[in-house]
């Protein structure tokens, strides 16, 4: 065997040995590595089960609150509640994306409690938010403007102030489905408007409202929570 032979023979030895020790170290870090991968499974799994888990729960919470009738302080008769309509309204906006489960209860009861011309604005606004998820050309004013002509509803404007001085309006005095323009306190104090539905902390001032961000952000309107208490310009749906 010539030495060049020999070397090329050594040569090739060392390499199939160093690939067989890189496999082994390989194989070595998988079989390691399979427990904490099984373990990072589980934990995204069961935290997954949990979510679903404490969202039924909350569904089925908040159905059972409404098995006996809700009392009414509006004038006229409201619509009743009854265990198979709360169910289903549960149902169907549950895992919608764009409102929070725990605030389905106060959309319900804004609609049912409503009469006229502000029901007709709230049902055709979750419509259009929830079930069609629509994205309108322009901002928050073009979108509430075509939400009222929608519901052949018009404008009667009961507060107007100037932002950012004010007057501002007596909170006491909003009702479910007037067009609000407020201090968004929570992005940097600039003026925006929404959709009253309800309060979520009366102390505070904290109220759910229906938000649009505008065309460019390519996404429906939304249900979130805004401090509503430096509010300067209401305007009522009115038939």
């Amino acid at each position: 065997m010539s030495r060049h032979t020999h070397q090329s023979n050594m040569l090739q030895s060392m390499s199939i040995k160093a690939m067989s020790v890189k496999s082994m170290s390989v194989k070595a870090m998988l079989v390691k590595a399979i427990p904490f991968m099984a373990v990072a499974l589980v934990t995204f799994l069961s935290s997954s089960w949990s979510h679903a888990d404490d969202l039924a729960d909350l569904i089925e919470r908040k159905t059972q609150s409404f098995e006996s009738t809700t009392s009414y302080h509006g004038s006229g008769t409201p619509a009743s509640y009854n265990l198979q309509s709360t169910t289903s309204f549960y149902q169907n906006y549950a895992f919608a994306p764009n409102i929070n489960a725990e605030y389905i209860d106060i959309l319900y009861q804004a609609e049912q409690n409503s009469m006229g011309a502000s029901q007709q604005v709230l049902r055709t606004v979750r419509q259009m938010a929830l079930d069609n998820r629509e994205i309108i050309s322009g901002s928050c004013w073009d979108y509430l403007n075509a939400a009222f002509n929608k519901a052949g509803v018009t404008k009667e404007t009961i507060f107007k102030g100037e932002y950012p001085y004010g007057f501002f309006i007596d909170t006491n005095a909003i009702q479910p489905g007037d067009w609000l323009y407020y201090i968004n306190h929570d992005y940097n104090d600039v003026e925006h408007s929404g959709l009253f539905v309800g309060w979520v902390n009366r102390s505070t001032n904290q109220a759910l409202i229906l938000s649009y961000a505008g065309e460019s952000r390519n996404e429906p309107a939304s249900y979130k929570v805004y401090d509503v208490s430096n509010t300067y310009n209401v305007m009522r749906p009115t038939l």
